[in-house]
């Protein structure tokens, strides 16, 4: 059934050398709409200067992009390995420009920096010297990622994209946060996910309503009833997280504690898990 959605362009801002890392990125934009869109009314869209440029005269290079791409764009994330680009005559390079340009303009920008092993015949010195540079700079104006493997890449990138979107006030000032007095803004239980209505239901099957989240050091994995979920591989942590996440913003469940660790029914949880029994 169609609906309607409020759709947040997303600029994978990034040099030539990470092409495996931008599919990731694409990828898990894609699983969080598949998972999320219908219940949140929210849509991510992923640009790139790789999949969105067309050929037009009359500017820099750059400007072009920053004026008919990254402008539209609500939320940047970006990624770097070994090289930090060309430069435009503005910036160290057009991945730089533009999230200089986005930040400036105050919206959130996510940053990631790949610490994969490369062959050291293939890195030139003086590009690898101009990351850690900019890493070092961007690591002074807030907080800045880092992972060892795609797997890694797409684990953090799946948790800490529900959390901007849920936490940052420049995305929910255009999603908007439903009101305890407008609840029919809220997801109907029928509009939940699936994965969302599994774990609100296991959480219901307890009469203390409990969900919780239990974080080792060899992973993550959350409990409801007599269920566990998440277990065995972090994209499945993140399935499962994206359907908490769902919980939280229907305001089925609500968070005790400031840990993260403990998550309650609230009143309309209870009944919403009620209706789908």
């Amino acid at each position: 059934m169609a609906y309607q959605a409020t759709v947040i362009p997303v600029m994978i801002a990034s040099p030539g050398d990470v092409n495996e890392e931008r599919e990731i990125i694409r990828a898990v934009i894609h699983d969080w709409n598949d998972i999320n869109a219908r219940a949140s009314r929210v849509m991510l869209s992923a640009v790139g200067w790789d999949t969105h440029a067309s050929p037009e005269l009359g500017a820099r290079p750059q400007q072009l992009i920053n004026d008919r791409i990254l402008s539209d764009c609500d939320l940047l994330i970006g990624v770097f390995w070994t090289r930090l680009g060309t430069p435009t005559g503005k910036a160290a390079s057009g991945t730089v420009e533009e999230i200089e340009a986005h930040v400036a303009s105050g919206k959130p920008a996510m940053l990631y920096f790949s610490s994969r092993p490369v062959a050291p015949d293939s890195i030139d010195p003086a590009q690898y010297a101009n990351v850690r540079e900019a890493k070092a700079k961007w690591m002074q104006q807030g907080l800045v990622e880092g992972f060892d493997d795609s797997e890694e890449l797409r684990h953090k990138l799946s948790k800490q994209l529900s959390f901007c979107l849920a936490k940052n006030s420049y995305l929910q000032g255009i999603i908007g946060t439903p009101r305890d007095d407008d609840a029919h803004t809220r997801p109907a239980p029928a509009e939940l996910s699936a994965e969302a209505k599994t774990l609100l239901k296991a959480g219901a099957s307890q009469n203390d309503g409990h969900i919780w989240k239990f974080s080792f050091a060899n992973g993550e994995f959350l409990q409801a009833g007599e269920q566990t979920f998440g277990e065995g591989s972090n994209r499945e942590m993140a399935r499962w997280e994206a359907a908490l996440e769902e919980l939280l913003r229907a305001q089925l469940v609500v968070a005790r504690g400031t840990a993260g660790e403990v998550f309650e029914l609230t009143h309309e949880g209870w009944t919403a898990a009620d209706s789908l029994s």
